[in-house]
């Protein structure tokens, strides 16, 4: 019987239908100890002994854990897959698969409330209410200004609609763009220059690439707006903390609200905790009821359907295997 090691916290010991598809293909279903972190370095190792599948979170999953495993799949749960070596997996015949199409509408929800958040100032006003110190300043309204998109993918195009139903002009710069439904929606696409120039909101929505790590550096925040706001939910690869940090302390930006960071957790020596207006989240903008069960199912799915010589195309990150792989 083959063994799947099912790692999201969220997932642990708790039924779905993500387990009953997995059970009824005939598939034991492994958890790490309830006290386990598999995001420190050594744990993972020692969880996946004897383990065929891994239904994965964003573990850091490397060149010497894949060689020294009998891993044949790693589903994440999720799109992004940075986390994953993925010419190692490639070399060691193991398919990486993500669940695209289960949570966009999460991640587009969580943009708009980061957005909000900020320009806003949630949590400087809670605070204020609970000091009984209310200042009452006024902010920038949305309305009428310029949402940035840097990536109009499937997450992209899920916030169009969402920021465009606050009153915003949404533009975009993509190389891969949609033309087709940037105009049938309204999205201007420009290039990431004319955008950091223009958007009074800048939302990433990128993978990570070569090409994208510190997209966000010094020099690019020099380019985007006094008073503009950056919004990532993306990867955390694609922004330079200290460079962001120190555009925030000068108040070249009206703020920032993080979602994903280089190392997670976020240290708590990063420059970015102690400043009042950047709004830090826990890496949830995917997670809601509904994306946790798709996003689940889905990659329970690209685990069993693989075992059973069934190939999910629209799933697999690491194509190069198909013609090789076996379980």
């Amino acid at each position: 019987m083959p063994r799947v090691l099912v790692s999201p916290n969220i997932l642990r010991r708790k039924p779905g239908p993500y387990r009953e598809i997995l059970e009824q293909a005939g598939f034991e279903v492994v958890y790490p100890a309830d006290t386990t972190d598999t995001m420190v370095p050594g744990v993972l190792e020692r969880e996946i002994v004897g383990i065929d599948a891994m239904l994965a979170s964003t573990e850091s999953i490397t060149r010497p854990i894949l060689a020294g495993s009998t891993l044949r799949v790693i589903a994440r749960m999720g799109v992004g897959y940075d986390a994953i070596d993925i010419p190692a997996a490639t070399e060691h015949n193991i398919a990486v698969t993500i669940t695209p199409g289960t949570l966009e509408e999460s991640v587009a929800e969580h943009t708009i409330a980061l957005m909000l958040g900020v320009t806003r100032g949630l949590l400087g006003r809670d605070r204020e209410v609970r000091t009984g110190n209310w200042k009452r300043q006024g902010l920038p309204r949305m309305a009428g200004r310029t949402f940035g998109l840097v990536g109009l993918g499937r997450i992209g195009k899920a916030v169009v609609a969402r920021v465009q139903g606050l009153g915003m002009r949404v533009i975009a710069a993509d190389p891969y763009a949609d033309h087709h439904f940037a105009r049938e929606h309204n999205v201007q696409l420009v290039t990431l220059d004319e955008l950091l120039a223009t958007a009074d909101v800048v939302s990433l929505h990128s993978p990570s690439t070569p090409e994208t790590v510190n997209l966000i550096n010094s020099t690019t925040l020099a380019k985007m707006k006094r008073g503009s706001v950056l919004i990532n939910t993306s990867r955390g690869t694609l922004v330079d903390e200290e460079a962001l940090a120190a555009a925030l302390q000068s108040g070249h930006l009206l703020g920032a609200a993080l979602d994903v960071f280089k190392v997670e957790p976020l240290p708590t020596s990063s420059p970015l905790i102690d400043l009042e207006n950047v709004l830090l989240c826990s890496h949830m903008g995917g997670l809601d009821e509904e994306s946790i069960t798709a996003a689940s199912s889905l990659a329970a799915q690209c685990i069993v359907d693989l075992f059973n010589g069934r190939w999910p195309e629209e799933c697999v990150v690491n194509r190069d295997t198909r013609a090789r792989w076996k379980n």
